[in-house]
């Protein structure tokens, strides 16, 4: 992970593998990074993000949300317990 602060913006890049996610608190931040990154590095804008490493992403209004079920029910199936149902203690 890399962040970049200028003035009062800053700007994230969060990279794996291939896999790269850039995000920031302005607009204007994140296009020069992508710009400049374009400028050193072939890549492919695949638009805003829905997942990423297993995560989904949902951005609503100003609010990001992070879920991992996809993640948690292959492991339930994966330990067999995916058909199991919840009980009251």
């Amino acid at each position: 992970m890399c962040t970049k602060f200028e003035n009062s913006e800053c700007v994230i890049i969060c990279l794996h593998m291939d896999d790269m996610l850039n995000f920031g608190t302005c607009f204007d931040i994140v296009s020069k990074t992508k710009l400049f990154l374009e400028s050193k590095f072939e890549m492919k804008d695949m638009g805003e993000v829905s997942a990423i490493l297993g995560v989904k992403v949902i951005r609503k209004r100003d609010n990001i949300f992070l879920f991992q079920d996809q993640y948690i029910k292959k492991l339930l199936k994966k330990f067999d317990y995916y058909d199991f149902k919840s009980v009251k203690c």
